[in-house]
């Protein structure tokens, strides 16, 4: 039986988040049923990643099995004729053998993006995190580098995440773009707990905004208490960018635990 590999783009103001929920609609259930009706056999579908509501993606990644044997082109254009305006499949390839898109995934790169005008944007209402007050760029790029390398993230996790462990290993962290204008935090990793990328953000932003110092974000991290660090950034600033993929699964840790074990959002 095939196993099919999608990558996704998708705007996820509309939804309740990815994972299907029984408060509203989600995404899985979306795509779900699209693919039912373009295959006319029930389908389930498995994902790189869970997304909150109101976050967005441009490389979610899911997998499926099917015994029909379609081309790839009707993965892309028959089901973008099927689904909302909102969401696309931007690629579709076969998967190899025993392919799951969580386990296999090698690390992800999110994408958060800030509004620094000193006015409200219409346009940007529910891609970005509108903050007016003037933001110090720099102090947030030093104050970044902090958070690089194989760390206890427990200090920037939702007091509900119910992932193994809180060690991840952050490999990129960069913050692009000028005060008063469009910011972006981009953070690469193995893997994120629920909330991590939006924490992280609200942490630095404290700092781009004068309320404390580049340093104290090291004492957040080694601190564990989630506490002591900044707000959870909006969810509409934040896109899940790409997922990262080799030939099999990668090599679990020292400890046992797989950092895909995650609950991200």
């Amino acid at each position: 039986m095939p196993r099919l590999k999608l990558t996704l783009e998708y705007e996820g103001t509309r939804y309740v988040g990815w994972q299907v929920q029984p408060n509203g609609r989600s995404l899985q259930a979306v795509m779900e049923e699209a693919l039912s009706r373009l295959l006319s056999e029930p389908v389930s579908v498995r994902s790189a990643g869970r997304t909150d509501s109101g976050v967005h993606a441009t490389g979610q990644v899911i997998c499926f099995d099917t015994e029909r044997v379609l081309p790839m082109k009707a993965y892309v254009m028959g089901l973008n004729g099927l689904l909302p305006h909102d969401v696309a499949v931007v690629d579709a390839v076969e998967a190899p053998e025993g392919f799951d898109p969580r386990r296999w995934s090698r690390g992800k790169r999110y994408r958060y993006r800030l509004n620094n005008r000193r006015t409200r944007s219409p346009l940007h209402r529910t891609t970005h995190w509108e903050v007016f007050a003037p933001l110090d760029v720099e102090a947030m790029r030093r104050a970044s580098a902090h958070l690089l390398g194989r760390h206890d993230f427990s200090a920037f996790r939702a007091a509900d995440c119910q992932a193994k462990h809180a060690v991840r290993e952050v490999r990129k962290i960069t913050v692009e773009g000028e005060a008063g204008g469009a910011i972006s935090i981009v953070v690469e990793g193995t893997a994120f707990l629920k909330h991590m990328v939006r924490n992280l953000v609200g942490t630095l932003v404290d700092v781009g905004k004068g309320k404390r110092p580049e340093a104290w974000v090291a004492e957040v991290l080694a601190s564990r208490n989630r506490k002591l660090a900044g707000q959870t950034a909006p969810p509409q600033g934040l896109v899940l960018e790409q997922v990262f993929y080799a030939d099999g699964p990668p090599p679990r840790t020292p400890g046992g635990e797989a950092d895909v074990d995650e609950d991200e959002g």
